[in-house]
């Protein structure tokens, strides 16, 4: 789908092979499955301890881009190598995930607002670093990964209830300040995409992007056009092989592949879950419930984007989108799952043979 959804526009806009991006997004897959076989080799207990340093290199790295930092769909998010880009906030995402596992299994039962909230600040900062990209999608994704992770954590429920109705006060008055200031705080266009309401009303204008996706789903039908039919894909849609790329998929092989894709979905986040739940440290069960959140939100806004259900925010589809970050994370939240479950086996048979 990749390439079925990136031809036309690496022919046409860009002039390069029309199989230009299915190459990198394969090799983005060879990289990633090496990686996943070293990586499944190491202990989710070597994952934590390596986290302290790369959350340190994650917060170098954000703040290095707004110095050399490479624009790239008006945000300045990306690290510009040559032959790949670098998108830190993506990596940001799970290395967090897997730093607040372990420093939650490390400090557990904790009764103490300094020890509990400090990771907290962390993330605060790491957030800032994002929005100011500007990313608010990845801002938005990155937050309620933290918030949710917090929530699960082992700490003392006095503390976790102060902290949100903190958090939601926060908020008022962060919602407070941007009524006030408005286009001072948020710019114009990220302004317009909270007008999602009747897209194809404004076609011209900010409802371009999501009456095109409507106009796809609605050619596709319940069988599709068929594989490489696609006409939303000449130039209607902006890089259609990224963010609209489901509109690409029902378009050509039809709703009931589109509904098929997403009852995976669900499948494979109960099975995340399940591993989690059975998992006999708070570690494993963290870094389970963490993945399933990321993947979760970028699935839910994705797809909610597409169907105007919510604004635009420029957050790839999981295992379909073209991206070479996203790809590898997505891969390395994997196998950090699939490692948890690895424990849980090995767990189970030393406990039976305890037993015994």
């Amino acid at each position: 789908m990749v390439f079925s959804a990136s031809n036309v526009t690496a022919y046409m806009s860009h002039a390069v092979s029309p199989y230009n991006y299915f190459i990198k997004q394969a090799a983005f897959l060879l990289g990633g499955l090496i990686m996943s076989l070293i990586m499944i080799k190491f202990t989710t207990k070597t994952y934590g301890t390596l986290s302290w340093g790369l959350i340190g290199i994650i917060i170098l790295s954000l703040f290095g881009l707004l110095l050399i930092g490479q624009a790239k769909n008006r945000a300045i998010s990306w690290y510009d190598l040559g032959i790949i880009s670098l998108q830190p906030s993506e990596f940001a995402k799970i290395i967090t995930i897997v730093w607040l596992a372990r420093y939650y299994e490390k400090n557990k039962k904790m009764t103490s607002y300094a020890k509990s909230l400090l990771p907290l600040g962390i993330c605060v900062l790491i957030t800032l670093l994002i929005f100011v990209q500007p990313d608010l999608g990845t801002a938005i994704i990155y937050m309620v990964i933290v918030g949710t992770m917090f929530l699960a954590a082992p700490i003392l429920k006095e503390i976790k209830v102060k902290t949100v109705f903190g958090v939601l006060g926060l908020i008022v008055f962060a919602g407070i300040i941007l009524l006030g200031a408005g286009k001072n705080l948020l710019q114009e266009r990220q302004l317009e995409r909270f007008d999602f309401s009747n897209p194809c009303d404004k076609l011209l204008t900010s409802g371009n992007q999501v009456c095109n996706c409507y106009i796809a789903i609605n050619n596709g039908g319940l069988t599709g056009v068929g594989l490489g039919n696609s006409t939303q894909k000449y130039l209607y849609l902006p890089e259609p092989y990224t963010d609209f790329i489901f509109a690409i998929i029902v378009e050509e092989l039809g709703l009931v592949s589109g509904i098929g894709i997403i009852l995976l979905y669900m499948f494979l986040l109960y099975r995340i879950l399940k591993i989690g739940r059975e998992s006999p440290t708070n570690r494993g069960a963290l870094l389970c419930y963490g993945v399933a959140v990321y993947i979760f939100l970028h699935i839910a806004i994705n797809l909610m984007g597409i169907f105007g259900l919510m604004p635009m925010t420029g957050v790839p589809l999981p295992f379909m989108s073209y991206g070479g970050s996203f790809t590898i994370c997505l891969i390395a939240a994997l196998t950090i799952v699939q490692r948890v479950s690895v424990e849980n086996g090995l767990a189970k048979e030393a406990k039976e043979k305890k037993a015994n």
